[in-house]
């Protein structure tokens, strides 16, 4: 029984796991209230700057989210330092107001890409910072958040 068990473990741990995944992480919002003050930080190592990657934007919102779009600040800060923040807008519902992400009974998930084909300058860790650029403070309705960075194919 308790190498079947291993086994299982194994498997699910080797043969489930997304191989071009380099970072797939969300961040639980406590009480569905995104405020400003609470950046989503997420880090991630790069060891080989040569491979094009693809980054998203992981979020997950209530039917109650009363907005179509979500506008957010992504901060990213090199091993060097240096900083570039760059605002995106990701639109999560069509102007009839049906959403745009998966939905499963009140959550509806999105993974956007917000860059593709990306090439980090340099080997070493990468600190991402999520901040939500809504007129809202705090963003209701807002479930979890997060970043993948991914080989791209």
């Amino acid at each position: 029984m308790c190498c079947i068990l291993t086994g299982a473990a194994f498997l699910l741990a080797t043969g489930c796991a997304d191989p071009n995944a380099v970072l797939d992480q969300n961040t639980l919002i406590v009480n569905n209230n995104w405020s400003y003050a609470n950046k989503i930080a997420n880090a991630v190592t790069i060891t080989d700057e040569t491979v094009p990657y693809n980054l998203y934007l992981n979020l997950r919102v209530t039917a109650d989210y009363k907005y179509s779009n979500l506008f957010v600040l992504i901060r990213q800060i090199n091993p060097d330092k240096k900083v570039a923040t760059v605002r995106y807008e990701f639109k999560l519902a069509n102007a009839d107001g049906e959403w745009l992400g998966s939905g499963s009974g009140n959550i509806y998930s999105y993974q956007v890409p917000f860059v593709k084909n990306y090439k980090f300058p340099a080997k070493g860790m990468y600190r991402f910072e999520i901040e939500q650029n809504m007129r809202d403070n705090p963003l209701r309705e807002v479930s979890d958040v997060g970043l993948r960075v991914e080989r791209a194919q």
